[in-house]
């Protein structure tokens, strides 16, 4: 299937996703909250299904799937934290979601990434990830790194990355820019004109936002960039 096919599906996927319905079920759920050790973080099995394998799972699937594969190491680390079971399990899929739900959106800036510099120019993987580069384009010889920079009032948003050795390549940073739900619910100020954060999301062609609230990243992203190293060339 072309790039261009999976990017389509992989939005329209992401148009069905009931959001409101995780936030209500997920964001009051703060239990496991501590740092997961890296052989039971979601990461590295996020990039296998939505990337490489290119098979768009709803969470519950995601979740149950990474359950079958992390089961044991789970159980470990339970035992370890000495989190009874009940309050454990009941925390992990609030958990899990929440990084679901942030790099699905990051992996289809890669598949949009690809329709714009072309068939097997993007990679992205948990090393990648754990070095500072979200995705990473190979373009007429050039390498480049882009690095989301997430901006929320959420912490798990703000958080970024610490690169923990560095690669090859130019780094750029590309800005994801996630105003509350509240200003598209309601965009104007009292005299009539738009609330700044709404406006500025307004004009940035750089994002789009569905109905459902996912914001994703649009080809203006990264279309200047391409033309960067096409008027080098």
């Amino acid at each position: 299937m072309s790039e261009i096919n999976k990017l389509n599906e992989f939005t329209e996927f992401l148009k069905t996703v009931n959001l409101e319905l995780y936030r209500n079920q997920y964001r009051p759920i703060k239990i496991v909250e501590m740092d997961l050790p890296k052989n039971i973080q979601a990461i590295e099995l996020l990039y296998k299904i939505y990337w490489i394998r290119k098979e768009f799972l709803s969470f519950e699937n995601f979740y149950n799937e990474y359950l079958t594969e992390k089961k044991d190491l789970l159980e470990e680390f339970r035992i370890k934290i000495q989190m009874c079971e009940k309050c454990f399990y009941l925390g992990l899929p609030a958990r899990i979601y929440r990084t679901w739900a942030s790099l699905i959106t990051q992996i289809h800036g890669g598949y949009v990434a690809e329709s714009v510099f072309g068939k097997d120019s993007v990679k992205m993987s948990e090393e990648l990830d754990h070095n500072g580069a979200d995705f990473q384009i190979n373009y007429k010889g050039h390498l480049i790194n882009y690095q989301v920079k997430k901006e929320s009032q959420s912490r798990e948003i703000r958080k970024e990355k610490k690169p923990k050795k560095s690669i090859s390549g130019e780094f750029v940073n590309i800005f994801y820019n996630v105003p509350s739900g509240d200003y598209f619910e309601n965009p104007y100020r009292k005299d009539g004109s738009y609330k700044l954060p709404y406006l500025r999301f307004k004009e940035d062609k750089t994002l789009n936002r569905f109905d459902n609230g996912f914001i994703v990243f649009t080809e203006e992203a990264f279309l200047i960039k391409k033309a960067e190293i096409d008027s080098r060339s």
